[in-house]
């Protein structure tokens, strides 16, 4: 007699077939936040508390505070990248309708963040944070934490393994996407992310591999790729 599979396992491989995408289709999604243009007004400047109380700090330039990075976008200027918003997961196009309706534009990353995880997600404000970046640019149904990611991924033996699409995490902390190598020599990458360094957005730029070791970013490659 046939044996049925349980149907969430079921449901499970249907939706693990639905989430196939390329190395292409992965570093076009990443761009396309990296480039994206957008002009916020000053209902998407929020300093306070929402109204399920939950602090919300939006990274406009006129933010400052001590041990963190200041804001970056200005309130009726053209401006570029996705901001960060502490478990964002929105697209592009989703961020901006967020932005027409008058959400706060961003909410930096803080320790009482980290320590309230989705807790502390405000339902107020639009954007995208490290790991809901990733979750997008590998067309994933939802977003999926540092904590999460590598179990969808096989662990790479080394960082010369990595190729564009693969991503460099740190539980709990901190995840990166690999674009490419830099150099012959595989000393320098590039890669994205949104968070704090260099700013409260979507940015690419280049990093040494040998700071990224000392940090602890370990390599993984999602099993759902495809060159």
């Amino acid at each position: 007699m046939t044996r049925c599979l349980p149907f969430l396992l079921l449901a499970t491989l249907f939706t693990s077939c639905q989430q196939s995408v390329t190395r292409a289709e992965v570093i076009q999604m990443a761009n396309a936040y990296c480039l994206h243009k957008w002009t916020p007004t000053e209902a998407n400047v929020f300093h306070g508390e929402d109204k399920q109380g939950i602090r919300v700090d939006t990274p406009d330039r006129d933010f400052r505070q001590a041990g963190t990075r200041p804001g970056w976008w200005v309130v009726g200027e053209v401006n570029e990248g996705v901001p960060y918003q502490w478990g964002g997961f929105d697209t592009p196009a989703a961020f901006d309708e967020k932005v027409a309706q008058g959400f706060a534009a961003g909410d930096i990353y803080t320790p009482a963040k980290r320590k309230g995880l989705e807790d502390a997600v405000s339902r107020q404000a639009c954007g995208v944070d490290c790991s809901g970046f990733i979750s997008r640019c590998w067309r994933l149904p939802r977003a999926y934490s540092t904590r999460e990611l590598p179990t969808l991924c096989e662990e790479l033996a080394s960082y010369e393994d990595l190729l564009a699409g693969d991503i460099l995490n740190r539980h709990n902390d901190h995840v990166l996407l690999f674009g490419a190598y830099r150099d012959s020599a595989k000393k320098v990458a590039v890669v994205y992310e949104t968070g704090a360094p260099p700013t409260w957005k979507t940015v690419v730029h280049h990093l040494p591999v040998s700071r990224l070791k000392a940090k602890g970013y370990r390599p993984y490659r999602y099993r759902g790729i495809r060159d």
